[in-house]
């Protein structure tokens, strides 16, 4: 008894293993995640400290020399990069590929805690951590601009209102906002009339702090009631700021307005962003790993256009890159060329055999083939992307090998005169350690694939899986449903009388036959 023989015994069974697997696979193919390439995580962590007023020198040499002491303590780093500018400090630490990011999150955690001694003790926050993934590039990038409007009301619309929505959505890692213009007060001290009044800078920082609170004030209690009391201790706007008394010489009080030009701005006019020449907020959205690019685009745009209705006219929302239409061409290229491999497969099988019904039983096997791998590649976590087609593309030509050879043997013994049940269980006997040994010896070949290291293996790991585990469904279709088809469908040709088509192509057969014969 062959390894086949009880599936031939057994139609339905085998029958129900095939449609499970096709159900399985279906399901599996609807929750895969579509993306451009397969899903790699660096295990990178961004670490970034602010001291305002700080320039790049004392950044690096006070905060950032500290700071890269701590880290370079951690085991597992392949490179430290940090960058200081104007009041801020970002450094970037890659670690090798088989680090936990989470245990690396815990010692950078750590490492920033033993450091906080040293750094300046002006720093207004502890430096903050964030995991980040260099290989994810945004997937969406929109522009809001305005001709009339200043941009720090566009950019209140921008951060505080479409930036947050989106950042809720399904899939969405968070939403990065380029050229922000957040409102600001901007101080410009004269030093003259700072020299001549005998004020120092300390004390227009400080008057401007104390004049700018937002704190509780108390309560007036009585024997029968109870009243808060509101004062509205902040300044909104440079009006309010110019009536700031910093000082009082010769007993007059000396105001904001007298020692410096005080004018509405924003917090950073050194960053800016354009789009077509004009100036504009930018935001570019980032995806979660593992998500489904076009479903979090999909899901972007279905939320825009409530968000437009409410934009005053005067803001315009323009998107100016979506990563998902790349996506979209290069993985429905791919699929066409799928489809199309598969296609040419089955003509070429159908030339050589020359009979419809045995044409159809291999031909079965490669769409089982390809959609039982669906069900593998969800389990594992794939992604659709171009490295698991172009490996499904190129197992189209694999995964019919095994039910060729089946059929090819089960046919010769009908053709000898023994009936098609007969034929199945013999033929199949004596070719199915053939298969199982095709399909091992094949799936070994992409097996070193699976143990190459650094960048290239992980993009070409989801490759090889792929590719073993559409041989490895296509050997099992071969050992069960080729051979049950075959004892069912498969009819001998004797005595049948064929057509034009058929003898002109058994004529070119029989041709290429003996011009093959006598190069041997």
């Amino acid at each position: 008894m062959g390894v086949s023989a009880l599936f031939i015994a057994r139609p339905v069974m085998t029958s129900l293993l095939m449609i499970a697997l096709v159900i399985f696979g279906a399901f599996g193919y609807s929750q895969l995640p579509v993306s451009e390439l397969p899903n790699v995580d660096f295990p990178t962590i961004s670490v970034t400290t602010k001291l305002p007023g700080a320039d790049p020198e004392t950044m690096a040499s006070a905060v950032a020399t500290v700071l890269e002491n701590q880290f370079s303590t951690i085991a597992g780093i392949d490179s430290m990069t940090s960058t200081s500018s104007q009041g801020t400090t970002r450094i970037v630490l890659q670690f090798s590929l088989d680090r936990n990011i989470d245990g690396a999150a815990q010692d950078v955690q750590s490492a920033i805690a033993g450091s906080l001694r040293d750094l300046p003790a002006e720093l207004p926050a502890p430096p903050t951590m964030r995991k980040v993934n260099p290989a994810d590039a945004p997937i969406l990038f929109m522009a809001l601009s305005s001709p009339t409007l200043p941009l720090s009301q566009v950019d209140e619309y921008a951060e505080r209102e479409l930036a947050q929505r989106i950042s809720t959505l399904p899939g969405v890692a968070q939403v990065d906002v380029f050229g922000s213009q957040k409102f600001a007060v901007r101080i410009q001290l004269n030093p003259d009339a700072l020299a001549s009044r005998g004020i120092g800078l300390d004390e227009v920082q400080a008057a401007a702090q104390a004049g700018n609170v937002n704190l509780a004030t108390g309560s007036l209690e009585g024997a029968k009631t109870a009243q808060n009391i509101k004062a509205n201790g902040q300044m909104f706007d440079a009006a309010t700021f110019r009536r700031q008394i910093v000082a009082y010489r010769n007993g007059s009080p000396v105001r904001l307005a007298d020692i410096g030009t005080i004018v509405d701005s924003v917090e950073n006019n050194k960053v800016a962003s354009w789009y077509n020449d004009d100036r504009a907020v930018v935001l570019a959205v980032d995806r979660q790993p593992g998500t489904n690019t076009i479903e979090v685009v999909n899901g972007i745009r279905a939320v825009l256009p409530s968000f437009i209705a409410q934009l005053p006219p005067a803001v315009n929302l323009n998107i100016i890159y979506d990563r998902s239409q790349s996506i979209r061409a290069a993985v429905s290229d791919v699929q066409f060329s799928l489809m199309l491999a598969a296609a040419l497969v089955v003509m070429v099988i159908f030339i050589f055999l020359r009979n419809l019904s045995a044409t159809i039983i291999p031909s079965l096997a490669l769409p089982i083939s390809i959609i039982g791998t669906f069900a593998g590649m969800s389990l594992m976590g794939y992604s659709l992307d171009n490295l698991s087609l172009m490996a499904l593309t190129l197992s189209v030509g694999f995964v019919v090998d095994d039910a060729i050879v089946m059929l090819e043997n089960i046919v010769r013994h009908i053709e000898a005169g023994e009936t098609p049940l007969q034929a199945a269980i013999k033929g199949s006997k004596e070719i199915g350690f053939t298969i199982i040994s095709m399909t091992l010896s094949l799936a070994a070949v992409f097996i070193p694939v699976l143990f190459m290291g650094g960048i290239v293996g992980r993009l070409l790991h989801e490759f090889a899986v792929t590719i073993v585990l559409a041989i490895m469904v296509s050997g099992l279709v071969s050992l069960t449903l080729t051979p049950m088809l075959c004892s069912r469908f498969v009819r001998p040709q004797r005595g049948l009388k064929h057509g034009l088509l058929y003898r002109t192509f058994e004529r070119a057969f029989d041709l290429m036959h003996g011009a093959y014969a006598g190069s041997l």
